[in-house]
């Protein structure tokens, strides 16, 4: 029953965000003891607590760019928009342009990006977000930004992490910078 409810729900997701499950499908059905310790992190994804939908989409996608080459990031995307964070914020985040991007999206972005380049200033823009928000704000960044890395590298882990494709916001595809120039 547990498992048909999986699928189901799986089948469900899968339709709402035009998203390939074949790999948590193909978990489900190998291994369901592995979906169902691996489910819970699907839940932990969503948790936000302290930071803004902007800063907090923004790590998302961070963490989805440092592993994937779109559709994972896409999804990020798409949920991005459905929770109200402003289409321009999105693309700046893609693009990399902090100079288009809101307050709460500049920190959530510089926060994750020192992060994911393991750069010496990420004490700074932790501090900045802890200042900001307070310690729980830290907490919400870093899963955002780690958990968005966690479902492509799963994907790609289990062999199924073969599409590139462009990123689009609402219909407007996006030039993605991955790194600094």
């Amino acid at each position: 029953m547990r498992s048909w409810i999986a699928r189901r729900s799986l089948r469900a997701f899968a339709k709402r965000y035009g998203y390939d499950v074949s790999y948590l499908e193909m978990m489900l059905n190998e291994s369901s003891s592995a979906f169902f310790k691996f489910a819970p992190v699907m839940k932990a994804a969503a948790h936000r607590e302290a930071v803004p939908t902007d800063a907090s989409f923004a790590a998302k996608i961070v963490g989805a760019l440092a592993e994937d080459c779109g559709p994972c990031t896409q999804l990020v995307v798409d949920m991005a928009l459905e929770a109200g964070m402003p289409k321009d914020q999105i693309e700046a985040v893609l693009r990399r342009d902090p100079r288009a991007m809101n307050e709460a999206t500049t920190l959530g972005f510089r926060f994750a990006d020192a992060v994911v380049r393991r750069s010496a200033s990420d004490d700074e823009f932790r501090d900045a977000v802890r200042a900001q928000w307070g310690q729980k704000a830290v907490i919400d960044l870093t899963l955002a930004l780690q958990l968005g890395r966690m479902f492509p590298m799963v994907k790609a882990g289990l062999g199924y992490a073969k599409e590139c494709r462009r990123v689009s916001v609402n219909g407007h595809n996006v030039d993605v910078v991955k790194q600094a120039a």
